[in-house]
């Protein structure tokens, strides 16, 4: 086991670099801006493509782990495209080199939160993946945290660009520890079986899961990857160590709700039930935002902390689902249900940008950050909607 353990800290180091890289732009706003013209549309695209990205090499990311190993899979993955992007970034003259950098990021960083995760379903008891997959994601991240307040004062003491190259280094050296440390877990005991992806949509029990799956990770991440930056500047009119708190508060968050999560299931009464409790919070939140967005800055934070924290959901799904997936459906079930995630993530970042362009052609900047946040609100809901009519996998029929 402590050979796993120390490899699993390798890929939680990988993790927070991850967090970092979906979440760092919106601290970079004001600069990019300013210096290579890049809008707010610009940035959700740029924003959007992480995530798109990310999406879609997990399901060759899920074939990948069983056949070579997460080892190799993610060492290579995240020293050739992560320090890629990180390098094309900090060279970035234009929107669109923006783009294809966080494109490269997005699939550098794709396996490194699903390799933990393997490694856990593979080779922790199952009663111990969902408070193990929390603290996977809260210790990760620290990287959020890295991406908020202590990046202002790097960019302020070293430039944008020095810093980009600087985390390019330094991604690829945790590559570099990933392929020395992690150990691929042993093939599954008894007669072998291939999973295949019908087999996953074979699984009645996620069907009703997965909708809010696509709806639930969106909020937060993108939220926090970019929409707090325009918000807390043009609402209540908030220079970069101001913006910098607030996205801080949002990251604390993410940490205190990631540690909560097995306390959570065991006060709630399982996964599936704390997941609704947190996403009933987080759409309170986001009404909140809609209806009174200039309500002041103390109440901005509070509602941003709320979101950031039920970027637990995330942890809570996972475990849920995870109940129904047998274990040659483990390395594609986590990384087809992760597509899901992602893909949620990236396509309704995409579609904000409209929202907010025509919002703000027709009434104003204050109602089009508003109607962001209800365009987030309404595919939540309707994930919920699907969510209530699903069962723990106890429960469930066999």
């Amino acid at each position: 086991m402590r050979p796993m353990t120390i490899g699993l800290a390798a890929l939680v180091a990988g993790y927070g670099l991850s967090q970092f890289y979906r979440a760092f732009i919106a601290v970079l706003a004001p600069a990019l801006g300013a210096e290579i013209g890049a809008t707010p549309g610009d940035l959700a695209i740029a924003s959007g493509l992480w995530f798109l990205a990310f999406a879609a090499v997990q399901l060759p990311i899920g074939w990948a782990f069983e056949a070579v190993g997460p080892r190799r899979t993610t060492a290579a993955l995240l020293g050739v495209c992560g320090a890629g992007g990180a390098a094309v970034f900090a060279m970035a003259t234009r929107p669109l080199h923006l783009d294809i950098a966080m494109a490269l990021l997005g699939a550098g960083c794709a396996p490194v939160l699903m390799a933990a995760y393997y490694l856990l379903a593979r080779c922790w008891p199952a009663s111990a993946f969902g408070t193990m997959a929390g603290v996977t994601v809260a210790v990760g991240s620290l990287g959020d945290i890295l991406g908020a307040a202590p990046l202002v004062r790097l960019i302020e003491a070293f430039g944008w660009r020095a810093t980009l190259w600087a985390f390019a280094a330094i991604t690829l050296a945790i590559a570099a520890l990933i392929a020395a440390l992690v150990r691929d877990p042993p093939p599954p005991e008894g007669p072998q079986r291939t999973g295949k992806l019908i087999d996953m949509l074979r699984l009645r029990g996620l069907w009703l899961i997965m909708p809010m799956v696509f709806a639930s990770y969106a909020v937060s991440a993108a939220i926090r990857g970019l929409w707090a930056s325009p918000y807390l500047a043009t609402v209540h009119d908030a220079d970069a160590r101001m913006i910098g708190r607030g996205v801080l508060v949002m990251g604390l968050a993410v940490v205190a709700g990631n540690l909560a999560v097995g306390q959570a299931v065991r006060l709630i009464g399982g996964p599936r039930r704390a997941s609704i409790v947190s996403t009933c919070c987080t759409a309170t939140a986001l009404m909140v935002l809609w209806l009174s967005p200039d309500a002041g800055l103390p109440v901005a934070y509070a509602a941003l902390a709320v979101i950031g924290m039920s970027g637990a959901n995330y942890a809570l799904l996972m475990t849920h689902a995870r109940a129904y997936l047998p274990p040659h459906l483990v390395g594609r079930g986590m990384t087809f249900l992760n597509m899901v995630s992602l893909s949620g993530v990236g396509l309704l970042q995409f579609a904000s940008r409209p929202v907010y362009d025509s919002v703000l052609a027709a009434r104003g900047p204050v109602p089009a950050i508003a109607s962001v946040f209800l365009f987030f609100l309404i595919p939540l809901l309707i994930g919920l909607g699907f969510y209530l009519f699903s069962r723990e996998a106890a429960d469930a029929p066999a």
